[in-house]
């Protein structure tokens, strides 16, 4: 049998850099080689192959570039066993989704504007070292793949991430610094321009925001400079595609004719008039074109879209008019609901001109909170914030279906922009959910239920620290460079124009940002004009609006929300609360009604409808932790009788012996001269004997007579060195280890 060769990869390239102190690394032409571009790229420690790939033809029948990215999670590479029954990998995960989404929103611009063909991006997570992002280093990876392949794209773009520690901007902060930062910022950028932002922060305020977006920007610059040098050396050639451009003379002489009608259609504040208005023209496009035009019923949709946007931008640059008639810094009108629903714990609605979106909030207890099984270091969260959008919203008569890319994507933006608000769990130790339920969209429905959920969390009694608004700034573009940016965008000035940048924040500064674009970039220029028309809009809203509808968080929770008690015990007692198989801690929850979370630090969480019933709780764990203080007074019931003294239950579940002769300072003949079974008595606890017996003392709890002397009660503690004397039977036929 012949031996095989030896493989020898001849086109194997190493490519090495320095990013932010720690080697970034990038090797070509070993893995992934059926793919249009490839490339394994470490970090440090993490590791990511990212591979493109592009169909040989474009897809028939569609009127947008098909482009997914997937950041493919492993566990193995943070060394875990996946949950589940399968154990293994399932659905991705939502930091999975949330990071093939940032991904994607920088690269999609750049590609052709006619391409068709399927272009599918894979991450494959292979090591993680959580010093050094993987969500960096995929898009890294992204960039180089697509740059070096035969896929047509207008790149490449970079990316780092940008943290605030100590009042100090650092450039892809390690694990550990990112636990102390007040800024979460992901930037994208190519050579001249920035094309992505997303960021979360703990009120940072303008300009230190700005000039983070600019030193990351610095840092991306050298990035493209290090990609073009690979792409110089291995990049491939761009292949050739079928232009699936609109022929322009069609385009033009079907504008010429519904023109008029067209920007009637447009010209009205409601999306429900507007569409109607469009159903007539497109039928007598049609009646008119058909003949002359093969397959024009096919390309409707798609030439509708470019007269409409052709008409709304030369309105926008020209006219500066906008389709409802505002001004470019005018807000739609806005109105604010707190308590619309009677059983929920908050709830509250935010309605900005047709966009209209109602938030619950649900408060439960501490072990409610969501557990994550990503190769992420957080592995729970106390604080969730869900997003749905039906199809009634739109108009659109479609089933419910779970929540898509697009739900994840923006539910996740509200929650990073309260997050920074909320109170500690030592303050309010409770799990929070927001679910934000868009009841009519006509745009930006992410920022209004950043603006619902404050009034949610507020009328809820969540003591947040500032009420927070969010609204969104859109921009328009002409071929000679000239821009300008507008507040509050709607629908089809965000479909038609050229970004879309939320802002959320409080007075004192941004909570998050998300930075959409159809175009190749922003300057410096238009981020700060985005910056300065979202701080007044969202001034506006907060003053305006909110605080007039609820000035400040409620005092209470609502009556039928969980009342929580916190309160702590040695961790060596947890054992004691939980009982054997669980018996002690269910006993107390069936009583009581109320429901108990312990911590491992010993911290216990008491929640219950009823506050009598977390209290009732508390006083049943404080009874079963109870310790006892040598030389206290307790008051007790005797619960039974022997010769040589009684036994007492000082409190509950704890039961000592008060000998005969410190019943009494007189001399007692027998235990029921003094006392009696089921009676009531104080008693001074002496300690522990080294046999771990419980000794009181009903003599010593009272005054001494005057005149008489006897000797001090003796005090035992466990595990003394002292040796006692030999015991002796007592004159009355016995001791205590003979009824014990």
């Amino acid at each position: 049998m012949a031996m095989s060769e030896i493989m020898q990869f001849k086109n194997y390239r190493v490519f090495e850099t320095t990013l932010a102190g720690r080697t970034l690394k990038v090797e070509t032409g070993k893995m992934a080689g059926l793919a249009n571009g490839s490339c394994l790229v470490s970090y440090g420690e993490t590791v990511i192959l990212a591979t493109a790939t592009a169909s040989a033809k474009p897809r028939d029948g569609i009127d947008f570039l098909p482009l997914s990215v997937d950041f493919d999670e492993k566990m193995y590479a943070v060394g875990r066993i996946p949950g589940g029954y399968t154990r293994r990998e399932g659905r991705p995960s939502e930091k999975a989704i949330l990071t093939s989404r940032v991904i994607d929103r920088p690269i999609r611009p750049l590609f052709p504007k006619d391409l068709r063909n399927d272009v599918a991006i894979n991450l494959m997570v292979l090591s993680v070292d959580h010093d050094c992002s993987p969500e960096i280093t995929a898009m890294i990876g992204t960039s180089i793949a697509l740059s070096i392949s035969d896929i047509p794209w207008n790149g490449p773009i970079a990316g780092v991430f940008m943290g605030l520690v100590d009042n100090e901007l650092v450039v892809n902060p390690t694990s550990e610094q990112r636990k102390r930062s007040d800024l979460q910022l992901t930037v994208a950028g190519s050579h001249e321009k920035v094309v992505m932002i997303e960021a979360g922060a703990n009120e940072v305020d303008d300009d230190t925001m700005f000039d983070a977006i600019m030193k990351a920007h610095e840092v991306i610059k050298t990035l493209c400079t290090f990609i073009d040098g690979i792409v110089s050396e291995v990049g491939k050639p761009k292949f050739e595609y079928p232009s699936c451009e609109l022929d322009h003379d069609m385009f033009d002489e079907i504008f010429a004719f519904c023109e008029k009608d067209v920007m009637y259609a447009m010209d009205t504040d409601d999306k429900t008039v507007r569409d109607a208005r469009m159903v007539p023209i497109q039928d007598a496009i049609l009646a008119e074109f058909s003949e002359k035009y093969e397959g024009l019923e096919a390309m409707m949709p798609e030439l509708v879209y470019k007269i409409q946007k052709k008409i709304v931008r030369r309105w926008l640059l020209v006219d500066k008019k906008r389709v409802d008639g505002r001004s470019m810094d005018t807000i739609r009108p806005l109105a604010a609901e707190v308590d619309l629903l009677p059983r929920v714990h908050g709830s509250g609605m935010f309605t900005r001109g047709q966009t209209q979106v109602l938030t619950v909030a649900t408060l439960g207890i501490i072990s409610d909170a969501q557990e994550l099984d990503t190769i992420d270091e957080e592995t729970s969260k106390r604080y969730m914030h869900h997003y749905n959008m039906p199809g009634f919203s739109t108009g659109e008569a479609k089933a419910v279906r779970s929540p898509g890319r697009r739900e994840i994507g923006h539910g996740a933006l509200a929650e990073r922009s309260l997050l920074p608000v909320l109170p500690s769990v030592e303050e309010f130790p409770y799990a929070i959910r927001l679910v934000s339920e868009v009841i009519s969209s006509n745009g930006s429905t992410s920022q209004a239920s950043v603006c619902g959920s404050t009034l949610a969390l507020m009328a809820a009694g969540v003591p947040i620290k500032a009420p927070v608004a969010g609204i969104s700034c859109g921009l328009i573009t002409a071929e000679d460079g000239s821009w300008d940016t507008m507040i509050d965008i709607q629908g089809v000035e965000d479909f038609y124009g050229d970004m879309d940048f939320k802002v959320a924040g409080t007075h004192k500064g941004i909570t998050s940002i998300q930075m959409d674009l159809k175009i190749d970039g922003l300057t410096p220029e238009i981020i700060r004009s985005a910056f300065d028309k979202t701080r007044r809009g969202r001034e506006y809203i907060i003053d305006e609006i909110i605080t007039k509808c609820i000035p400040e968080p409620r005092a209470e929770v609502a009556e039928n929300a969980p009342k929580m008690i916190t309160m702590h015990i040695k961790t060596e007692k947890i054992r004691e609360v939980i009982g054997k198989g669980g018996e002690v801690i269910q006993k107390i929850t069936a009583d009581t009604g109320a429901k108990i979370d312990i911590e491992e630090d010993g911290t216990i969480y008491i929640a219950s409808v009823n506050r009598d019933g977390a209290l009732a709780a508390k006083k049943m764990i404080d009874d079963i932790c109870f310790e006892p203080e040598i030389g206290a007074i307790y008051t007790g019931k005797v619960t039974r009788i022997i010769p040589i003294g009684a036994f007492i239950e000082f409190a509950p579940g704890k039961e000592g012996m008060c000998h005969i002769k410190d019943l009494s300072y007189s001399f007692v003949e027998k235990v029921e001269d003094v006392v009696n079974e089921g009676d009531i008595v104080t008693v001074m606890y002496l300690g522990v004997d080294d046999k771990g017996r419980i000794n009181l003392s009903v003599k010593a709890s009272l005054p001494k007579p005057e005149g008489h002397e006897d000797r001090k009660p003796r005090s035992f503690d466990r595990g003394s060195d002292k040796k006692r004397g030999p015991r002796f039977p007592s004159r009355r036929g016995g001791d205590r280890n003979d009824e014990e």
